[in-house]
């Protein structure tokens, strides 16, 4: 009976040990990525002549125009940002139309050094064309962002580098 008893034991052990196997490397995996980028269309031109004109005012503030004569290429990406992540400093060519779908985003702006955090079901404009700014994720959980950009470029990064600001 005791070898029968002791002869179980060892094969729980067994079987542990072999389901540990198994379970440890899932659990030891390497952390996501800060930011991720995912293309959810190709760079695509508009057939049409076409200009676009837009309009920013934030909290009372003076009104931003953008005018683009040639917005030509637009692109739409999501991007998924780990808590705390935050973009380096930079531009883009051309505007960008963000939609917060899920978390918040912090906007800082370089002319300002000012911060406005965007939440899920918001959307703001980046004025692109020089406009410095950076972005991160305040919140403990992911955030995902939808952004369309327009006067991208034909190929390469979306985001053009600039100097820390603030």
């Amino acid at each position: 009976m005791k070898r029968l008893i002791g002869a179980a034991i060892g094969a729980a052990i067994v079987v542990a040990v072999v389901a540990g196997i198994f379970v440890l490397p899932s659990a030891a995996q390497e952390p996501p990525p800060p930011i991720v980028s995912e293309p959810l269309t190709p760079r695509s031109v508009f057939p049409d002549d076409v200009t676009l004109k837009v309009k920013i005012k934030l909290d009372g503030g003076a009104t931003k125009v953008v005018n683009v004569d040639d917005p030509s290429r637009t692109v739409t990406a999501k991007y998924t940002i780990q808590p705390g992540a935050q973009f380096p400093w930079h531009s883009h060519a051309g505007p960008v139309v963000v939609n917060v779908v899920q978390g918040a985003l912090t906007y800082v702006d370089a002319d300002t050094c000012a911060e406005h955090t965007y939440s899920a079901g918001e959307a703001f404009v980046d004025p692109g064309q020089g406009h410095v700014h950076t972005a991160y994720n305040p919140t403990s959980g992911v955030t995902i962002l939808v952004a369309t950009f327009f006067a991208a470029p034909a190929q390469g990064s979306l985001l053009i580098p600039a100097q820390a600001a603030c």
